[in-house]
């Protein structure tokens, strides 16, 4: 399979961030693309030098970083996989100071715990960090249906690849260089332990997960439970969902939702081939919600998302907040989709401007008053005339 090039919302955050500060960090997983979106990007009007730290040949140039780096003045630095070597944050630090100006490095990492840590306390006031994800639906909705987009995934290797068989050889490849080559820059884990985590994840996802009955299920403790999950999180395997702690006079459930945070990666993992095997499987309804919510996500980067439910069953999939407005999102994997009794009253507690009830619909109507049913495109753009109207 060619890879093909189709257009990234981020780019435009990229282009701005290379014009307003000295150092440009774009983080995401493994093989989302960020080296397709610079190569496309970086069709740049001044000289550039690439250096990806996976490559021998690029790490043997800085062996002498200091040497190397202080000849490129002028040239914007593209450094690849910047976190297997954050000692170049300091010197990356003198660098920019003693040239002034902006645009002077761009650096991808598809980890954030070094990378975060180190660049953040050495280049405080001179980075800007922008997120890729996989691909969004606004970005190949043109070019895949929403079946294909669900059961393969956003990754481009993934979704773009000529059949079903070959996306699924792929995830599966995925999983296992990740859990045998990427994690390897971390000590203290297990890759078949994580395997089968992963693997309990993908079985949970989207739910409450109780610590202490995954770690007796695999012989470890809650805390070791706790930092794998901490670890696939860091390397964008997996996102939470905090709860919504609303002042609302209910008992509330405390405790975080966790999902994978691709469809794919979760279909792999439980062996689901293609959309026919996941439709008729118990894990489609959060596959819908997962897919939901990492499009808001990377939509809206900055809006505050929770969820809400209470001991007594009120619940909504997906609490979103931004400039003092709330919004509520729930997610249903039917073409008639309906609110329960506990979305009802979830939605009294939490008085949102508007609920939407999202679900694989080609036609947006209101279910009653302030409650609309939308698919997901729509989805984003009424959201986008909320927010921004």
């Amino acid at each position: 399979m060619g890879v093909k090039y189709l257009d990234r919302t981020t780019i435009s955050d990229v282009s701005e961030g290379l014009r307003h500060f000295p150092v440009t960090a774009i983080v995401g997983p493994r093989q989302c693309g960020k080296s397709t979106l610079i190569r496309h990007l970086l069709k740049y009007e001044g000289a550039l030098v690439y250096l990806d730290l996976e490559r021998p040949s690029d790490l043997r140039k800085l062996e002498d970083p200091e040497w190397f780096l202080s000849g490129q003045r002028g040239k914007l630095v593209c450094i690849d996989e910047v976190q297997r070597k954050p000692e170049l944050f300091p010197l990356i630090r003198s660098l920019v100071d003693e040239w002034g100006g902006n645009g002077h490095f761009l650096v991808l990492g598809s980890a954030s715990r070094d990378l975060l840590r180190q660049s953040s306390e050495s280049l405080a006031g001179r980075i800007t960090y922008k997120r890729l994800t996989p691909f969004l639906w606004e970005e190949v909705r043109t070019r895949v249906t929403i079946e294909v987009y669900l059961s393969r995934g956003g990754f481009p290797r993934s979704l773009l690849e000529d059949d079903d068989s070959l996306s699924f050889g792929w995830r599966e490849d995925f999983i296992t260089s990740f859990l045998e080559r990427d994690l390897r820059q971390w000590s203290g884990f297990s890759p078949a332990t994580m395997r089968r985590l992963w693997q309990m994840l993908a079985h949970n996802n989207a739910q409450i997960l109780n610590l202490s009955t995954i770690g007796g299920s695999l012989g470890i403790s809650h805390t070791t439970v706790r930092n794998y999950i901490d670890l696939f999180e860091e390397t964008f395997m997996v996102t939470s969902l905090s709860p919504l702690l609303a002042n609302t006079g209910k008992r509330l459930i405390k405790s975080p939702k966790v999902y994978l945070s691709d469809t794919g990666i979760v279909a792999a993992l439980l062996g689901l081939e293609d959309f026919n095997r996941i439709a008729g499987h118990p894990v489609f309804g959060s596959l819908w919600e997962t897919l939901v919510l990492v499009n808001i996500q990377g939509m809206f980067p900055r809006a505050d998302l929770s969820y809400y439910r209470t001991s007594h069953g009120a619940e909504i999939d997906i609490v979103m907040e931004r400039s003092g407005k709330r919004i509520a999102i729930e997610c249903k994997a039917s073409a008639a989709p309906a609110l329960s009794r506990g979305n009802t009253s979830a939605i009294a507690d939490i008085a949102p401007l508007h609920t939407f009830v999202v679900a694989p619909v080609q036609e947006s109507y209101p279910l009653r008053e302030g409650v609309s049913v939308v698919g997901l495109s729509e989805l984003i753009r009424q959201i986008k005339m909320l927010l921004f109207s």
